[in-house]
């Protein structure tokens, strides 16, 4: 049983990572950790941590055996360099650090501790991801061609209502626009995937956005990556889908092409199917996220070694370094213009 200590006392610690922590054999969440006590000891009441601690030093001597880091992506860094000074496992959030420097300094700093570093891409584990996984391998489809990986939406909308009635700019939407927006954000998870599925690596890569509101990152962004397997990629993702509408609305889909056919996962209907010359073949719908099965193979990996599904520090670099790079060509692209 490995105890786990975790960083980071916000709302996807709260829904994902700890219940599934608590649900993982093999795992103990023995220890929390967040600058704001308030926060810190509701989690720890809510989910019967053994300790909360607002002191990260305390925090790493408290005995924890590896660190759960799901901070926000400003203090990723922060956070891993003091796992490695402690010589302590790091399962980190995505993005795994704000710029390409970042990343690269977290790898080295957790390389000379001889501890290692995984990114949590949690829509790799899920069920559907998998089988996905295991079509293309099995050549299902034929070989695969075109990608199209779409996720929209409007991060839980403009504004929020505050307890005391009042109707603000939504402050979670916020952040994570001053973080870099859509494709630095959610965008990594269809960045990870395109890797995951085919199996080759991104030799080329491009984009286009479009803003919205006006913040410094586009709302909405189409990256287009080519493999070096041939196949093209291109994701769609964004924060301005229906975000000050009266019902919010999303649109989340996976479409692989193949020579022999093509398999499609539409989350808004609820459908998962592949569509060859023999006709359809439903499978089993499952959500596009599993904290669930991430957390089993991390378990698996610190109490075995093995760990094939992890996402080690190198790729979640690679993944920041397309997602970052594009965004940033894109909001100097638009600056240029309008100078």
């Amino acid at each position: 049983m490995r105890k786990l200590g975790l960083m980071g006392c916000g709302a996807v610690a709260d829904y994902g990572h700890i219940p599934a922590i608590l649900a993982t054999e093999g795992l103990k969440l023995y220890a929390v950790f967040d600058p704001d006590p308030v926060r810190a000891g509701a989690m720890r009441d809510k989910f019967g941590a053994e300790r909360a601690f607002t002191d990260a030093e305390a925090f790493f001597s408290s005995g924890i055996e590896a660190v759960s880091v799901t901070s926000p992506a400003p203090f990723h860094k922060a956070n891993v360099l003091l796992a490695a000074a402690h010589k302590l496992p790091v399962l980190c959030e995505k993005p795994l650090a704000m710029d390409v420097v970042e990343a690269r300094g977290m790898i080295a700093a957790m390389k000379a501790a001889g501890a290692p570093l995984h990114t949590a891409f949690c829509y790799r584990y899920s069920p559907s991801a998998l089988k996905i996984r295991e079509l293309v391998r099995a050549g299902a489809i034929g070989k695969v061609g075109a990608l199209r990986l779409i996720y929209n939406w409007g991060l839980h909308g403009k504004y929020e209502t505050l307890p005391d009635g009042a109707r603000v700019l939504n402050r979670r939407r916020e952040g994570r626009m001053a973080e870099g927006g859509p494709l630095v954000d959610c965008g990594t998870h269809q960045i990870d995937l395109a890797n995951f599925w085919l199996g080759s690596p991104v030799k080329a890569f491009s984009g286009h956005g479009a803003w919205i509101d006006g913040y410094e990152a586009p709302e909405h962004i189409w990256l287009h990556m080519d493999h070096d397997c041939g196949a093209h990629t291109v994701v769609e993702v964004g924060y301005a889908y229906c975000h000050n509408t009266k019902n919010h609305c999303s649109e989340f889909i996976y479409e692989l092409v193949g020579t022999d056919g093509i398999i499609r996962y539409h989350r808004e209907a609820g459908q998962f199917f592949l569509e060859n010359a023999a006709g359809k073949q439903d499978f089993e719908y499952h959500h596009e996220k599993s904290f669930a099965g991430m957390y089993q193979e991390w378990s698996r990996f610190l109490n075995t070694g093995v760990g094939e599904l992890l996402v080690d520090g190198e790729q979640g670099l690679r993944v920041v370094e397309i997602a970052r790079e594009v965004t940033d060509r894109l909001i100097k692209r638009r600056k240029d213009i309008t100078a």
